[in-house]
This record gives structure tokens, C-alpha cells and sequence, in this order.
């Protein structure tokens, strides 16, 4: 009771001055939002929007409300912030394949950049199932507030169709020509154009492509431009070998490689290209002296294997840095920027050399 006798109201009703070492009795019990309301003489609803940073309350109101939170050692559930707000605070990243470095490199960046912002990331896998890469885009975008679609390998009719639930999203290493998804690729062209003329400057005439998964768009890329290059040069031979994305793909392939007289083997990426040298080693080919290898990516064990793998340099992390800068940008409500390609970077190392004289 007040000294007049009445109750005090909710805009004279006194702040408490315990603190949360200072309680006792009943007030060790934890602060609830009830309890804030009760001593601040508001409603729930009021203290949430305070607790929000809603700028409908009156400034004296949500004075009043803070000083009772930070007096009880009141903190708002994360859970209830995010439905109050409608947000999670994650984001989510799709990769057909987290054994692959690259995936792993463009994952950090991505980390890295949205932790700055207090954002936490979601990772899953499709291990190259079309089918479940759209089911898992779809799942993790309902559990957090945008979503990263890397190297996706749906059909371009239903990515388009799924784009609209998938928003806020950002693709990487794939483009969605005449819509307003935010992309950030890599130009797999100039790539394969840089390693072919570094081979025909080697002497280089037959040539055979380890192919990645058919679904890939990078894939359908470097094919087009490995026809366009080779085509040329009419005394050339381009053999395409089906193979994937994997080092034991690259393996089974040593083979059939050898089995079409080719005098350098241009491989999807440099995990295919590592078991390409892997397997020609156990067939006895020398790498580069019966045979050279080239791969794609610049993964950190390129520069590490024996021979070191020639490669085309691709900004890992970078991509998923700036994936972060426009996924953002969506989320806060702008525009999400300009659309970039990466231009690679041809690294010539030890995996290459001459064209044996024999040919």
C-alpha cells in the first residue's frame, strides 16, 4: 500500500531496485515477462514491443519498462523474439557436396560474413539428388529467413517455379537469365579457354574432358566451351568422358582415359583431377611426362599434391562473402546489388608440361 492508501498505478507504481545477485525469496524465481509486465504495471504485449525496440510506445512507458528488465535480469526468450518478429536469425546454404573443399571455403566466408550480423548459418547436402536438392531448399528456406543455392542442379523451368518460395535467395555458380535472383558466378568460359590455350602452347592435339555431373550448369559450360576452343584447330581430337565430381570419379575414369590416346586430360574440378593422376600413376603414365592434368578451382591441396595440379583459380571465399552482402541486402529490404562474374585465374604448376614427342 501507498502512504495515501491507494494502490499505485502502473505510472506511479515505483522500479524495483533488486538486482539479479540481490533477490531473495521470491524473487529468485527467473524473470519472466509476466513478472516485467506485473512490476511495470503494462501489459505483455507492452513489454514485448519494448523489448522489440518497437518505436509505438511512448518514451517515458518504455523507459520505465527497460529499467524493470534490466533491474530483474530480464531477457527476452530468443524463440519468442524470433516469431515476434518473424524472423530466425539464420540463414541457409544448399551445397550438392560438402566433401568438396570448394563448397567448404565458399561455406566459411559465408559463415564468417553473416556472424558478423548475428546471424547463425544452416548447412545441408544434396549429395548431387536433384530431386532432393529442391526438397531440402524448400525445408531449410521455411527454417530460416533467406537461403544461399550453390551450384544447384535443378532444371532451370523448376528452379524458376521455386524461386519465388525460396526469397529471399541468392544463387552461386548459376545464373537465372531474366530474373531478379541475385547471382554470383564464375565465368567457367574464359576458364577453359585460358587452360586449353596453355595446353595447345604445350603441343597439345588430343585432349579428353573428365565431364562433371549431368545436371550441372558450370558443367554445360565448360563442355560448350571446350567444343568451341578445340573446334579450332581441325587437326585436334576432344574426347568427353562421363565422370563427376568426385575423387573417386577421377579415379575409375584413368582408364578410359588412357584408352582414347589422349596426351592431356582437362578434369571438372580438382578433386576429379587429383584422382585422375591418382589412378594414371597405378596404370604406370607419368604425369606430366606421358600425360598432363589440369583441374578447376584452386582448392588449398592443389599447390600440395606431386606433381602440383595446374589449375584455374576461383575466389572460394569470396563467393560466399559477397552471397552474404546480398542476401542481406534482401533481407533488410534494398536491392541486392549487381549481379558479378568471377573471371578464374589460370596457376600453371607441375602437372603439365610438354606434349610427349611420339605425337
Amino acid at each position: 500500500m501507498s502512504l495515501t492508501g491507494k494502490r499505485p498505478t502502473g505510472s506511479d507504481r515505483p522500479v524495483p531496485r533488486t538486482s539479479g545477485r540481490g533477490r531473495t525469496g521470491a524473487d529468485r524465481a527467473p524473470a519472466t515477462i509476466g513478472r516485467v509486465a506485473e512490476a511495470a504495471g503494462v501489459s505483455r504485449a507492452t513489454v514485448s514491443r519494448v523489448m522489440n525496440g518497437s518505436p509505438t510506445v511512448a518514451p517515458d512507458l518504455a523507459a520505465r519498462v527497460r529499467a524493470v528488465a534490466e533491474a530483474m535480469d530480464y531477457q527476452p526468450s530468443p524463440v519468442a523474439r524470433s516469431l515476434a518478429l518473424g524472423r530466425t536469425s539464420t540463414v541457409s546454404l544448399i551445397v550438392p557436396d560438402l566433401a568438396n573443399p570448394m563448397f567448404q571455403d565458399v561455406l566459411r566466408g559465408l559463415s564468417q560474413a553473416a556472424g558478423t550480423y548475428g546471424h547463425r548459418l544452416l548447412v545441408a547436402e544434396s549429395n548431387e539428388n536433384v530431386a532432393e536438392e529442391a526438397i531440402l531448399a524448400v525445408e531449410a528456406r521455411r527454417r530460416s529467413d533467406g537461403l544461399v543455392l550453390a551450384s544447384s542442379r535443378v532444371p532451370e523451368p523448376e528452379l524458376r517455379a521455386l524461386s519465388e518460395r525460396l526469397a529471399p535467395l541468392v544463387l552461386l555458380n548459376r545464373e537465372l537469365p531474366g530474373s531478379t535472383v541475385p547471382s554470383l558466378s564464375v565465368d567457367y568460359a574464359a576458364g577453359i579457354n585460358a587452360i586449353v590455350e596453355h595446353l595447345r602452347e604445350l603441343g597439345h592435339r588430343r585432349l579428353a574432358y573428365l565431364a562433371g555431373p549431368p545436371a550441372s550448369a558450370s558443367d554445360r559450360d565448360r563442355r560448350v566451351a571446350l567444343r568451341a576452343a578445340w573446334a579450332t584447330d581441325p587437326g585436334c581430337q576432344l574426347s568427353e568422358l562421363d565422370c563427376g565430381s568426385t575423387f573417386d570419379d577421377g579415379h575409375a575414369a584413368a582408364r578410359a582415359v588412357v584408352g582414347t590416346g589422349a596426351t592431356a586430360v582437362v578434369a571438372f574440378n580438382d578433386m576429379v583431377a587429383f584422382g585422375a593422376m591418382s589412378g594414371l600413376h597405378e596404370l604406370g603414365l607419368a604425369v606430366p611426362g606421358d600425360i598432363s592434368v589440369t583441374g578447376f578451382d584452386d582448392i588449398p591441396f592443389a599447390r600440395y599434391t606431386n606433381p602440383p595440379l595446374t589449375t584455374a583459380s576461383i575466389p572460394r571465399n569470396e563467393l560466399g562473402r559477397q552471397a552474404w552482402d546480398r542476401l542481406w541486402a534482401l533481407l533488410d529490404g534494398g536491392p541486392a546489388g549487381h549481379n558479378v562474374r568471377f573471371q578464374p585465374r589460370l596457376l600453371v604448376r607441375e602437372s603439365t608440361g610438354p606434349a610427349p614427342t611420339s605425337d
